[in-house]
């Protein structure tokens, strides 16, 4: 396996980079999560820059780029701001990617290059007040009245679906004896009457946040099935191991972020006449946080690539989810334990990264249920 970038990835590098610096400097992200207000400038600066069509094919619009090339995109972004990586990666993955493996051709025609243009974002809308580790036992259901779906149930956690302009609803369509059957992919337009979003008021990720949705009587057309009837469950499942890596992407570059506040603070902050990263106590936990950081972004760049050997497995994404996230949510703890008290104050940014890091072992399926999905992948 060949670790090294091609020349054409590490420019793509340094532009993201210039282009961050410009677009989403540190008070700018500080009053976005202050204020609760979505990146909405940093995110078009993005999409006016074309990097929201980063995966689609040239012919719609878009680069015809990598999964490689998008863990590069998101590991930037999430450097500066994992909020707007979540909303990027939120559209990349539940509009571009799900269309582009599941979708028509007519589909396909009509969202690709107004996605790669920049002028569509997406969301998901897959857990329910009695359904969260157990997805498949979702009960919102669409029914077929006239040529028409009729969806009716409630949604929560669907985050970014405030600032969405669709939605890729996971619906139940028929009642079968194996729950993951019965269930269909719908894409919805967010504006459609019948639909009530709330917000959710949440420790972390306070820009974008979270939202639950209800459903009522809402009305949607055949053709915005994605993936076939009863064919929910598929799409849902290739497209999670896509976010598996996005969200690995990103938050391993908020953790590096974080280090690196840890690492300046350490080797500046003087205590009994010296930095205190020359006691061993804060020294090692650098040295440990370091160690996380090297083996996360090793884990999503070979992900990445056997995603493009179309060799990736169920298993491999799930081991790269606990150990990025686990690793993002130890890091994120202990530069706030280097920091002392001051870690402990609102004006230091390294309790946003505290307050952002504990969804990471929760969301996107939890820590268990990675560890389960590992532990059967072996036999047990």
């Amino acid at each position: 396996m060949d670790f090294s970038f091609t020349q054409d990835q590490d420019e793509m590098r340094s532009h993201i980079r210039d282009l961050l610096e410009k677009v989403c400097p540190p008070e700018y992200v500080e009053k976005c999560d202050k204020d609760g207000v979505p990146p909405y400038e940093a995110y078009k600066a993005l999409c006016d820059a074309g990097w929201i069509g980063l995966i689609i094919p040239e012919e719609f619009g878009g680069a015809g780029g990598s999964a490689t090339d998008l863990a590069i995109l998101l590991e930037e972004i999430g450097n500066k701001f994992e909020e707007l990586a979540m909303w990027v990666f939120r559209t990349m993955t539940w509009g571009a990617f799900a269309i582009m493996e599941h979708g028509t051709s007519e589909q396909k025609n009509k969202f690709l290059p107004l996605i790669a243009k920049g002028q569509l974002s997406f969301a998901f809308g897959l857990t329910e007040p009695e359904s969260g580790s157990d997805a498949a036992a979702l009960t919102t259901k669409a029914d077929l009245v006239d040529g028409k779906y009729i969806i009716n149930g409630q949604k929560v956690f669907s985050s970014g679906m405030d600032i969405s302009d669709y939605c890729l609803v996971v619906l139940r369509t028929s009642k079968e004896d194996i729950k993951q059957k019965g269930i269909t992919t719908l894409m919805v337009d967010t504006k459609s009457k019948g639909i009530e979003i709330h917000k959710i008021e949440t420790l972390g990720h306070r820009s974008i946040g979270t939202t639950q949705v209800f459903y009522n009587d809402v009305e949607v057309s055949e053709d915005s099935i994605i993936g076939g009837i009863g064919n929910g469950w598929k799409v849902c499942d290739s497209c999670l191991w896509y976010e598996r890596l996005c969200l690995s992407a990103a938050r391993t570059g908020a953790a590096t972020a974080c280090f690196d506040l840890a690492v300046d603070y350490a080797k500046n902050r003087e205590q009994f006449g010296r930095p205190i990263g020359k006691f061993q106590g804060i020294s090692h936990k650098i040295a440990d946080m370091k160690v996380m950081l090297e083996l996360s972004r090793m884990l999503f760049y070979k992900f990445a690539w056997s995603i493009d050997q179309g060799t990736a497995s169920r298993h491999e994404a799930a081991i790269l989810k606990l150990y990025s996230s686990e690793s993002y949510k130890s890091i994120a703890d202990m530069s706030l334990q280097v920091f002392g008290g001051y870690g402990y104050c609102m004006e230091y940014p390294v309790q946003r990264y505290y307050r952002d890091a504990r969804l990471s072992v929760i969301g996107a399926g939890t820590s268990e249920i990675q560890r389960n999905i590992i532990a059967k992948s072996l036999g047990l």
